[in-house]
């Protein structure tokens, strides 16, 4: 095996464990409990991390922002089919549920993508980074101030797929929407623009002003869910 193919096996091997054996290995450790929450109340969070593990890591990889993008789909699917099996009520907005999920996905890829372009060969290493950090800040979010959780896109995407789980679909989500898909659009006109460097001005501008819409802005917290 050359040290590239090396590389690009060791690659795809953590969009496996990130995106997919992370949530299912707490999914299945929070099958059964009943304590603090069921896993309904959890699904949030759990959907993010895999949807970012995929889809940030999958583009960083592929430097494509749609195939990051249509493989943490298909991973979310999995995911939610998963969880189903194992007790979680079905989603009351399932439209919303998808629709959440979809622009959580494109605001992920996006950033992989431009870490294909700023760092090539090993964009995905940034990428993995940028997801253990982000998901280890999101499975202790009850540790930290509310005003940093407002800066993490990974917050937003588990803010908007939890509400269309257990609340009230994507219109009590929807600051979070929108800095998903801001954040979305400035970080693919960077990657498009890349080498210049000017368009890091307009991307960091539109995450604090975007992060300052979800800190005025919050999104109600969802009804608690019953284990089934």
């Amino acid at each position: 095996m050359t040290a590239l193919s090396h590389t690009r096996f060791l690659a795809w091997l953590a969009v496996i464990l990130a995106g997919v054996v992370l949530p299912v290995v707490t999914m299945l450790l929070l099958r059964d409990a009943t304590a603090p929450a069921p896993l309904a109340t959890v699904g949030g969070p759990i959907l993010a991390v895999g949807l970012m593990g995929v889809a940030m890591i999958a583009a960083a990889i592929a430097g494509r922002w749609w195939i990051g993008v249509l493989l943490a789909l298909l991973g979310g699917v999995g995911l939610i089919q998963l969880a189903r099996a194992l007790g979680m009520p079905p989603s009351p907005h399932p439209l919303s549920t998808g629709f959440a999920m979809i622009i959580a996905s494109a605001s992920f890829a996006a950033r992989g993508t431009l870490f294909s372009r700023a760092i090539p060969r090993n964009g995905w290493l940034m990428a993995l980074f940028v997801v253990a950090g982000e998901a280890a800040m999101l499975f202790t979010a009850s540790y930290l101030p509310a005003w940093l959780l407002v800066l993490l896109p990974a917050q937003w995407a588990s803010t908007a797929i939890q509400t269309a789980l257990t609340g009230t679909g994507t219109l009590a989500a929807s600051s979070a929407l929108l800095a998903l898909a801001g954040t979305a659009a400035t970080t693919l006109l960077v990657a498009r623009l890349w080498p210049r460097r000017w368009p890091y001005v307009l991307m960091f501008s539109a995450w604090l002003g975007l992060s300052a819409l979800v800190w005025h802005q919050p999104s109600p917290p969802p009804p608690l869910v019953m284990a089934r």
